[in-house]
């Protein structure tokens, strides 16, 4: 699957929007895509998810155990990954901000782990979700996303695969250019604070 077509999957669940946004990263933008709206269509996620497989060295996606991914954004494509690697997909949970493992979800030590995300930005949700992966005894051997709007710059200490990669500008809240500062900014991600 191509950049364009990639982009054209998500202009078509009118997912890539434009405005003020504040990202989970707490960086501002004027686009935002609401993976959510793109993976809403099962056809689409699983076409995405395949796309997203595909991009994986045929040696690590032998070597996977399981799929492990941060909710609420990671969840779906997780999801999709798993079913397109044939392994099982797990989530972790924020419930009191650290992420955490629930529902009954284990990771056997020493299982090897593929984190999937939706977006990576910075890589914070990224490298807090390996930890609690890593404190559960499993081995984080690569990150696969949807997205990588990071320009490049997540520094993930595994492998990362990105489906495509978006280079928009991303600003600090005290360095915003005048036509952004002019318009109200919402956060349509699902963190609550800004990190």
């Amino acid at each position: 699957m191509t950049d364009d077509a990639i982009l054209a999957e998500f202009r078509a669940a009118d997912a890539l929007l434009e405005g003020h946004f504040i990202l989970s990263s707490g960086k501002h933008s004027a686009f935002y895509l609401q993976c959510a709206r793109v993976l809403m269509s099962a056809e689409r996620a699983g076409r995405l998810a395949l796309a997203l497989a595909q991009k994986l060295p045929r040696d690590l996606k032998a070597e996977i155990d399981l799929v492990v991914s941060p909710a609420m954004g990671g969840l779906i494509i997780g999801h999709e990954m798993g079913r397109a690697l044939g392994v099982d997909a797990i989530f972790l949970e924020r419930p009191e901000g650290t992420f955490t493992l629930r529902r009954g979800f284990a990771i056997e030590p020493g299982q090897k782990v593929l984190l999937v995300e939706d977006v990576v930005t910075t890589g914070l949700s990224s490298r807090e979700a390996m930890n609690a992966v890593r404190a559960e005894g499993g081995i984080v051997l690569a990150e696969a996303a949807l997205v990588d709007r990071s320009a490049g710059e997540a520094e993930l200490g595994v492998p990362f695969y990105p489906l495509v990669s978006l280079n928009f500008p991303v600003y600090d809240a005290a360095a915003l250019p005048p036509e952004l500062a002019a318009t109200p900014a919402t956060k349509p991600g699902s963190r609550k604070n800004a990190a």
